[in-house]
């Protein structure tokens, strides 16, 4: 009997220490969306996996030294996550921004129109803007009357919307991915973006991004940005459009969707200023929106 125990501990610690492995190879590949777009999707992965690296190497006594040095890692890369999630900036005062993927399905909201009337925002950014809630648009038009539309399909538009005076015509991208309209904001010009980006590889996010970043370069001034990047905040992408647009996330990093059961923190806001934000209701849509307020650039 205590020879069967014997093996028994040593198949499950040896079974352990596979899994610890192939966990830690799970977390330091996250980080490596620059070299392949199959790594920066293993970032969506990081926080479980330093959470799993973080309990398999306590459980696991022996040796202590690679023990402890594994789970200092993993401890350091969720206090850094946690950390980044807390940090929310200082209260903004300038411009306030409504960020909704409103999913294709969805109709012309009431409770929508009337939350992002009661919010007081000055640009709304929106997603999935289909044939079935393309009349919301019109609904909010004396709210809103400078509006760029970008439709790629019938269930896949993209659409800005602004109280401030827009400065000539507004943008859209090559393919799918972005609506831009230049506004009159409180300190001068302003770009004000609608992003929607495909889900990460083996989709096409990375590819698509590569077509969109010469567009951002090319835009003079400050960029706000609301959109659905269907990417974490520490991906390779989200961070890609962040530099060509020289912006910052604002506010606190929180969950829009749950596939599956599970909170991914996919819609952003992204400005020069720091500030802050908060979740909206689903109002028949399959992500929350936000509402983020910051000083004005």
């Amino acid at each position: 009997m205590k020879q069967s125990a014997h093996w028994i501990s040593r198949i499950l610690r040896g079974t352990g220490w596979v899994v610890a492995i192939a966990c830690s190879i799970v977390l330091l590949a996250g980080f490596g969306g620059a070299f392949h777009p199959a790594l920066d999707s293993l970032a969506l992965l990081r926080i479980p996996a330093a959470a799993g690296c973080l309990i398999l190497t306590l459980l696991l006594a022996r040796p202590r030294a690679l023990v402890w040095s594994g789970a200092g890692v993993s401890a350091s890369v969720l206090i850094v996550l946690g950390a980044a999630r807390m940090m929310a900036g200082p209260d903004g005062q300038g411009i306030t921004i409504y960020q909704k993927n409103l999913w294709a399905g969805n109709v012309a909201n009431r409770a929508l129109i009337a939350d992002i009337r009661d919010s007081g925002a000055d640009l709304v950014m929106l997603q999935e803007v289909s044939d079935r809630n393309f009349p919301l648009l019109a609904l909010l038009e004396d709210d809103y009357p400078y509006q760029q539309f970008c439709r790629f399909s019938a269930w896949s538009g993209m659409a800005v919307l602004s109280r401030f005076p827009a400065l000539g015509d507004g943008i859209c991208s090559d393919g799918r991915g972005m609506a831009g309209l230049r506004v009159e904001g409180p300190n001068g010009p302003v770009w004000a973006l609608s992003i929607h980006l495909h889900w990460p590889w083996p989709h096409g996010q990375a590819r698509q991004v590569a077509r969109l970043l010469p567009q951002l370069d090319a835009l003079e001034g400050p960029v706000i940005i609301g959109g659905d990047f269907n990417m974490v905040p520490w991906g390779y992408s989200v961070r890609r459009v962040a530099a060509a647009t020289g912006t910052q996330r604002v506010g606190q990093r929180r969950p829009t969707i749950y596939p599956y059961g599970v909170p991914l923190p996919i819609d952003m806001v992204f400005a020069p200023t720091p500030g802050r934000n908060e979740r909206r209701p689903l109002f028949g849509s399959d992500h929350y929106g936000l509402v983020a307020r910051v000083a004005a650039p």
